[in-house]
């Protein structure tokens, strides 16, 4: 009898840890079931649609940063000229008084010369910012870069054609900064 004791409380250990059919359903409840397989499809479908959203959105804003990067160097450019071109506006009546002073009479040769150094010198550091003479004298007329303000009656010359500068004009970067005062003739 102590075997069959044996035997029954060994049957009654296994049915114990042998799983039942409740926790049975619950395993198989874990794993997909056919009906979960066809939503990964629309997952994947919904994710690949977000990856390509935000991939866009990324896109846009490098080429919104790309444009605003342009955009401010080319704003910082055009400051820039902005500003030399004042300064230099307001150096340009000083060059044209040292201009005047070479032309008047002087007794003394060195303090001549050292005018003519000094307006040089001007003019040189002028030149290196990119400040350019405006031609006029002998050209034809151009309102963009000449202000007439008397006419002359010239045979040798033909019509609209500066005939003198009263005061030189500069332009930097092909933007006038002063235009050439000029006497036109033949109107």
């Amino acid at each position: 009898m102590a075997k069959k004791d044996k035997k029954i409380d060994e049957a009654v250990a296994e049915e114990e840890t042998a799983p039942d059919s409740a926790e049975q359903q619950e395993t198989d409840k874990t794993e997909p079931a056919p009906e979960q397989k066809e939503e990964k499809p629309d997952e994947l479908a919904e994710l690949k649609k977000t990856n390509a959203d935000l991939s866009d959105k990324i896109l846009r804003q490098m080429a919104e940063f790309d444009n605003f990067r342009k955009r401010t160097a080319r704003e910082k450019e055009e400051i820039g000229i902005v500003a030399k071109s004042k300064c230099i506006s307001e150096l340009l009546p000083v060059l044209d008084s040292f201009e005047r002073a070479m032309q008047a009479d002087c007794s003394d040769a060195e303090f001549k010369k050292g005018m003519e150094l000094i307006f040089k010198s001007m003019s040189d550091a002028l030149k290196k910012m990119g400040v350019e003479e405006i031609e006029a004298e002998g050209k034809p007329f151009n309102p963009d870069f000449h202000y007439a303000v008397s006419t002359v009656e010239n045979e040798e010359l033909g019509s609209n054609v500066v005939a003198s500068v009263l005061q030189k004009g500069y332009q930097l970067g092909g933007k006038v900064i002063r235009h050439a005062m000029v006497a036109v003739a033949n109107p």
